[in-house]
């Protein structure tokens, strides 16, 4: 009898620590217009990239630029120009650098912040679903606001746009 109980209460250890797979529905908080996607958060891979792109701009290590950006690229910068692919990118960087120290002003800025959404796949191959976006926002050395979204697919930077901003005065 002894034994029984030993060997019941085994079991019931056992049973009671296996944890039942999930079979939950992904969490959503959004829409996309005509699409019937939903908005759900991303992956901390997405904004990691992101951050690497930051760190390699502020340095201006195109080296490792080049590597984080899609050779089709479209990067719209918040002053109109357009640059496709990562040389024509770091083309751009580098005449804001050089306009920058010419003005006097600090090479430097914060990431206030960054968060990476997706959205739900779809059935229709036209919508797009593969990737994710990462909203960031930066303030500059000379009070600068910038916000930023950036498209990540497969680990690189595949669109990108920038638009300034004042600060919130209140």
């Amino acid at each position: 009898m002894k034994n029984f109980i030993y060997i019941l209460f085994g079991i019931i250890i056992l049973t009671g620590c296996e944890t039942a797979p999930c079979e939950c529905e992904e969490k959503s908080n959004g829409f996309v217009e005509r699409t019937g996607q939903a908005i759900m958060l991303g992956s901390d891979a997405s904004v990691e990239v992101v951050k690497n792109i930051d760190n390699a701009w502020r340095a201006r290590d195109y080296e490792t630029l080049k590597s984080l950006v899609a050779d089709d690229a479209k990067l719209h910068h918040d002053d109109g120009r357009v640059s496709t692919g990562s040389e024509e990118f770091i083309e751009a960087i580098e005449s804001d650098y050089n306009e920058t120290i010419a003005e006097g002003n600090e090479w430097d800025w914060v990431m206030n912040f960054a968060f990476a959404v997706k959205v739900s796949e779809s059935e229709n191959e036209e919508w797009n679903d593969d990737g994710e976006w990462v909203s960031a926002r930066f303030t500059t050395a000379s009070d600068e606001v910038f916000e930023e979204w950036y498209y990540i697919l497969d680990g690189k930077l595949s669109w990108w746009g920038s638009a300034k901003r004042g600060l919130y005065t209140e």
